[in-house]
């Protein structure tokens, strides 16, 4: 079977890993004068817990040793792998593991390997492998997963919020005046992501309005609502993730909703509460 690798930036939650043998690599996260690995020995709520209290958090891609080593392995037991990375426009990830690939080729030529930039963050990339997995599983081909991992890639839409606009300033995201403004006024913003980074959307005041629009510009994307996965992921906030899914059962019937929660690596830069929603804007072929 085709080993399916990924990194934390997935969000992906541990029971579909273990059940689909996914591999899944590190992220680094800087907090306190202290490094860790992103799920490894720090977790999601561990690191909201530091924000809150007013820590502000780096992240670092995967580390280049980690990746190596976890290629070398799979070229040495002539097992094909494809390691879809957290998107090249936000993380120097996929940069760093052509590389570790390279290196791997020239000691093994005849391996089979490929890294994918998702171009893509969070549960966006993590429906993604989520597919590639259930492909692999079921004995697709090396070449009929790289297709379906492009077209998740052009039909992937993200439409995501924050809950303090403070997080997107340190980020750049927003200018400074925005996010006093926004903070005043309890704005929230709606943003998605376009070739691999961020976009602002729109402005609203209020999180239900904020929620309802999210759903509204998800039915005015996607083709069909009846035969896809939605994925919301959510930083430290259930409650208002599982609001969002009700929202969308209510307003299109689909149930097949996966909901996770934001990782270290995303979450650093978003900031708790922020919740994203994902779905495909044209459905795979069944072939």
């Amino acid at each position: 079977m085709i080993t399916i690798i990924t990194d934390t930036g997935s969000d992906l939650p541990k029971q579909i890993l273990d059940e689909y043998e996914i591999t899944m690599l590190p992220l680094v996260v800087q907090v306190n004068n202290e490094e860790f690995l992103d799920r490894s020995n720090i977790e999601p709520k561990q690191l909201y817990t530091y924000m809150k209290e007013g820590s502000v958090p780096k992240t670092a891609q995967v580390p280049p040793s980690i990746i190596k080593e976890t290629l070398t392995s799979c070229a040495r037991n002539k097992q094909p792998a494809i390691y879809v990375t957290l998107s090249s426009g936000i993380s120097g990830t996929y940069q760093t593991a052509v590389l570790m690939k390279n290196e791997v080729l020239e000691e093994y030529p005849d391996a089979q390997i490929e890294v994918f930039d998702s171009q893509s963050a969070s549960l966006g990339y993590g429906l993604m492998v989520y597919e590639a997995a259930k492909e692999a599983r079921d004995g697709k081909s090396f070449d009929e997963i790289i297709h379906t991992l492009q077209h998740y890639r052009n039909h992937l839409e993200h439409i995501f919020t924050v809950d303090d606009l403070e997080y997107l300033l340190r980020g750049g995201r927003v200018s400074k005046t925005a996010a006093v403004m926004g903070t005043l006024l309890k704005i929230k913003p709606v943003l998605h992501m376009e070739d691999g980074k961020l976009f602002p959307l729109e402005k609203l005041r209020g999180k239900k309005k904020v929620l309802g629009r999210m759903v509204e510009i998800m039915k005015e994307r996607a083709a069909s609502l009846n035969d896809i996965t939605i994925g919301i992921s959510h930083a430290d906030d259930t409650e208002t993730a599982q609001a969002l899914k009700e929202l969308i059962i209510e307003e299109t019937g689909n149930k097949n909703i996966l909901i996770t929660m934001i990782g270290c690596a995303i979450g650093a830069h978003a900031g708790p509460g922020t919740i994203a929603l994902f779905f495909l804007n044209t459905p795979k072929k069944v072939s």
